[in-house]
């Protein structure tokens, strides 16, 4: 606490002031008067307190001796017993710009874009419980300076042969990026990090702690090596970009080194300083069981983001809200024999099924939260996720090449099987089943490393709904009635997978919480 020079009540800082500001007689007073260490060595490091959230096991500091009723990250109503620690203090800070209604503001604005989000979002006490947190970021200052050469290529048709001619291009450059910001805090994830940046640098501020006064803060516990490749290589693409986009270079294929060491020696790419910093977020968390979402927002600049989930009653109602008048007008202008319409939805159900399995891939790799340095770091995982990550990229290429070439095959091998029939859905229905049956396998093999609920019976029922369904066109009957009825089992498979695909994008919409994946003690209790 922060007591005011005036009443001794409690100073909290206030953003549309920029000033710190008594709750009980309102006396202002400059940050940098108040609580501002003297010595070289004191100013090196600040008095927190620290709370460790139960739940989630994250640690918020703050300088306040008030007992934290909330956590930011997992939204815990209960903080174990807080401790004062010394902490090193940041170089810089950004200081709060947004307000809590403007967060609220930004917030509601994002929802109304969001048709099938959950009611429960737009309940005004949640959105009250907004609060602000001061995160902690590594700021680069990254240059691109010296001579540099590379080459290029310049290709021009002449008859009926094409020529290319080769460049050495060279030149002097001299560029420098200043504040790419990464966050580090291995609690706020990476990619909630990035939905919200930039910050703009220019408002950094000479850290002080009397600025973190009515505030929650994160602390930093990742190395500032981490992110330094990730910032050269955001500025080695920058300066890149602007060599080829140059009026000089404009019709000339400018072909850049690929791996970032050779890249970074080709611009004079080099790391000229590092500084720790604090960037506003404004924070809420969303609570379903053993997950939780968040909506963060840029306190600096308004710009927000939202892990939103989809409501299945609210999706459902507006599909058919849409889908009668298409169905109508359909009616009206075209005749289709049941065949047909058994083929076009053997289409659909194939489309639910492919879609399914690759949201099943996406959730792997979420839960692995391979995208997010700062978790690896922590977790001692970083050096073995960038050897899978190369590993998975290579893996893909061969996969995806592969998957071309036996497509390829089979549908020449369905087409010569069923050109004499002359019939259209006789060769959409061969590939139909061998397609499903290709991603029930793929949805199998994923599914069994995430959880048994969460999809490999989904992709069974299209399995076998189009299976019926290719039965059933080649026995051809003759009474519709029989046609009909696999259309509406397929139909069904169909409405089935669509509930599962919005259960797995409300899977990928939240977070596993921490403490569900800890072992140890009394796990029976």
């Amino acid at each position: 606490m922060i007591q005011c020079p005036n009443c001794g009540g409690n100073l909290k800082f206030d953003i549309p002031s920029q000033m710190l500001k008594c709750e009980n007689c309102l006396t202002e007073a400059d940050p940098y008067s108040i609580n501002k260490e003297k010595d070289a060595e004191e100013s090196k490091q600040f008095d927190a307190t620290v709370f460790t959230c139960p739940q989630c096991g994250g640690e918020i500091l703050s300088t306040e001796t008030s007992a934290a009723e909330f956590c930011s990250f997992c939204g815990a109503s209960t903080i174990l017993t807080s401790r004062v620690c010394r902490k090193r203090r940041p170089g810089y800070i950004i200081p709060f710009q947004k307000t809590k209604e403007d967060c609220k503001t930004a917030y509601s604005k994002l929802l109304r874009k969001s048709l099938f989000a959950p009611k429960a979002l737009k309940d005004e006490r949640r959105i009250d419980s907004f609060r602000g947190i001061y995160i902690p970021y590594w700021a680069y200052y990254i240059s691109n300076n010296g001579n540099i050469t590379l080459n290029g290529e310049k290709s021009f048709r002449r008859g009926n042969y094409i020529y290319t001619d080769h460049y050495k291009l060279g030149g002097y450059i001299q560029a420098y990026y200043k504040g790419m910001a990464y966050d580090a805090s291995s609690s706020f994830d990476d990619r909630l990090s990035e939905s919200i940046a930039p910050y703009d640098v220019r408002g950094m501020k000479e850290f002080t702690p009397s600025i973190l006064s009515g505030f929650y803060a994160d602390i930093s516990d990742v190395n500032c090596n981490i992110y330094i490749e990730d910032a050269e290589d955001f500025a080695n693409e920058s300066t890149l970009s602007v060599i080829e986009h140059h009026p000089v270079f404009d019709s000339i294929n400018i072909k850049a080194p690929i791996s970032l060491q050779a890249l970074n020696a080709a611009l004079g790419t080099e790391c000229k300083e590092i500084d720790s910093a604090m960037f506003p977020v404004w924070f809420m968390s969303y609570r379903n069981k053993d997950r939780v979402a968040y909506a963060v927002v840029n306190g600096q600049t308004g710009k927000a983001t939202a892990d939103i989930p989809v409501s299945v009653g609210k999706y459902f109602f507006g599909s058919l809200i849409i889908a009668l008048p298409i169905f109508l007008l359909l009616n009206l202008l075209f005749t289709v024999v049941p065949s047909t319409t058994l083929g076009v939805a053997c289409i659909l159900a194939l489309i639910a099924e492919i879609i399914s399995v690759t949201e099943l891939s996406q959730i792997k790799r979420r839960e692995a939260r391979l995208h997010d340095k700062g978790y690896l770091y922590k977790n001692n995982n970083l050096s073995e996720a960038s050897r899978s990550k190369k590993a998975a990229k290579k893996r893909k290429a061969s996969a995806n090449t592969l998957a071309y070439i036996i497509t390829a095959i089979i549908i020449v091998a369905c087409f010569f099987f069923t050109r004499t029939m002359g019939l259209l859905t006789s060769f959409l229905m061969p590939v139909c089943f061998v397609v499903s049956l290709i991603f029930m396998i793929k949805g199998f093999l994923t599914n069994k490393r995430i959880d048994a609920k969460t999809g490999f019976p989904t992709q069974l029922i299209v399995f076998i709904a189009i299976a019926a369904a290719c039965v059933v066109r080649m026995i051809n009957p003759v009474s519709d009635i029989i046609y009909y009825s696999a259309v509406i089992l397929v139909m069904f498979s169909v409405i089935w997978t669509n509930v599962g695909i919005i259960k797995k994008h409300n899977i990928l919409t939240t977070r596993r919480l921490p403490q569900f994946d800890r072992k140890g003690g009394d796990d029976r209790a």
